[in-house]
């Protein structure tokens, strides 16, 4: 038995049926980011001056990847497009583009981007300990400034087995470059090239320390956002790629068929594609800019 409306229009909605099911997909899809984005969202109105982390991401590689995948979503319309005008060979080049960028998206991200956290490392300095380490926070400055304190040394961390053995009693901290001079706040902003850790050492010592971690989840709600939402975006990344990978490769026999069924799964998946082009759109300037 054949599936009715694969390709033409149904007569009560004018859509074939993958275009209904995929915008149907889409609304839910729009109902978990949204959730997610509003409470980080929350999250950052409702936190206390000096706990929110800024300036810790790599603005570079996320406007790369903010690059790529726009540059992939005009892939894809090509690649509908070439179906349309019936070039199968112009549609495989654009769809191996498009492949081709969605994978070197999550290569930056995962490969490159996510390690840099594992390895970056920040101390909570306690309330009561704040004017111990005033030359490294320069807290007096910001606050005649009208800014926000600083509560938190960041940089990496030297001596790594102070995180769990309880007889080494300081962490030996590489400053990040805000440190440096505290008085500038300029330097706790994102930058557009990527500032390491500099030779500067700070000896903190545990008995001042609030909390101390890697850049992990576990680091503050920043930072479990940020995993949260970057990962289940790079997840949804993943499955456009598994999607064009099958189309490039087992599109022949459909395309021999019925050009116009492969050309309305391509428009399908691409209206898939560029909703993950769109969450991303959000995600690059809410985490790396504000």
């Amino acid at each position: 038995m054949e599936i009715p409306y694969t390709v033409t229009a149904r007569p009560d909605t004018g859509l074939w049926n993958a275009k209904v099911g995929i915008w149907l997909f889409l609304a839910s899809e729009v109902m978990l980011f949204g959730g997610l984005f509003s409470a980080y969202i929350f999250l950052r109105l409702d936190a206390e001056p000096g706990y929110w982390p800024h300036g810790l991401l790599n603005v570079p590689v996320g406007t790369f990847n903010t690059a790529i995948l726009i540059i992939s979503s005009v892939t894809v319309v090509l690649a509908w497009a070439a179906l349309k005008m019936r070039r199968y060979g112009r549609y495989k080049i654009y769809l191996a583009c498009t492949i081709f960028f969605g994978i070197l998206f999550l290569v930056v991200k995962l490969g490159y981007e996510w390690p840099q956290k594992y390895d970056h490392f920040g101390a909570y300095i306690k309330t009561s300990s704040l004017e111990k380490y005033e030359k490294y926070l320069g807290n007096k400055h910001l606050l005649a400034e009208g800014l926000p304190p600083r509560v938190e040394l960041t940089g990496h961390l030297h001596n790594e087995a102070a995180l769990h053995d309880p007889n080494i009693k300081e962490y030996e901290i590489a400053l990040d470059k805000v440190y440096t001079d505290p008085t500038d706040p300029k330097l706790d902003r994102p930058h557009f090239l990527y500032v390491p850790p500099t030779d500067q050492i700070a000896t903190v010592e545990k008995a001042d320390v609030e909390r101390a971690t890697m850049f992990l989840p576990t680091h503050s709600t920043y930072f479990a956002s940020y995993f949260t939402i970057t990962g289940l975006h790079g997840l949804h990344v993943l499955g456009g790629v598994v999607i064009f990978t099958y189309l490039f490769f087992f599109g022949g026999k459909t395309y021999r068929q019925n050009p116009e069924h492969l050309a309305n799964r391509v428009e399908v998946a691409g209206l898939f594609w560029h909703f993950v082009d769109l969450v991303w759109i959000f995600v690059f300037p809410l985490f790396y800019l504000l």
